[in-house]
């Protein structure tokens, strides 16, 4: 797993490594800083994905460095064989090999909503905080085929979006 410091703290992956635990997987961290001090390099990608042999899978978050790092992070997973989850849509359109994350088309959507409610007259401390409710899993097959895993039918079914 990735973890980005931001300079405003951690990005923190607790939920996901406790119930990672609670299955019995085991789960590391890795960290890349953004901010003074240390400036984010990305070359730091390319020390995650060294061949230590422990491993096994990545799962990345939503995060505005992974996004602009992208194809070099696809790439070094691609290199490394090894499956990876990301939250974005667009890693999977990059080479990826599956994502599931908010839908940010309808998070668009809804944010026009709440603009034309500001320029109507409602007060902005008037309007409910939302979370997302619309999510989206995307599935690349091309990249699946590479890594010879087979993707089982029940899961592409419910895939929002695939490539094939």
């Amino acid at each position: 797993m990735i973890r980005f410091t931001d300079g405003m703290g951690f990005f923190r992956i607790d939920y996901q490594s406790g119930l990672m635990s609670f299955h019995g997987i085991q789960t590391s961290f890795a960290e890349l800083c953004a901010g003074s001090p240390p400036v984010f390099d990305p070359l730091n990608i390319q020390l995650i994905f060294s061949p230590t042999g422990t491993l096994h899978a990545l799962i990345t978050a939503e995060d505005y460095l992974m996004f602009n790092h992208r194809p070099r992070i696809v790439e070094f997973a691609a290199m490394s064989r090894l499956p990876a989850i990301y939250g974005l849509r667009e890693f999977v359109d990059s080479g990826g090999l599956m994502s599931y994350g908010t839908d940010r088309r309808d998070l668009y959507r809804r944010c026009a909503t709440y603009v034309h409610r500001i320029l109507t007259g409602t007060r902005p401390a008037d309007l409910p905080v939302e979370r997302p409710v619309k999510f989206e899993l995307a599935i690349n097959l091309k990249t699946a085929r590479v890594l010879g895993l087979t993707i089982p039918p029940a899961l592409l079914r419910r895939a929002d979006y695939i490539v094939h």
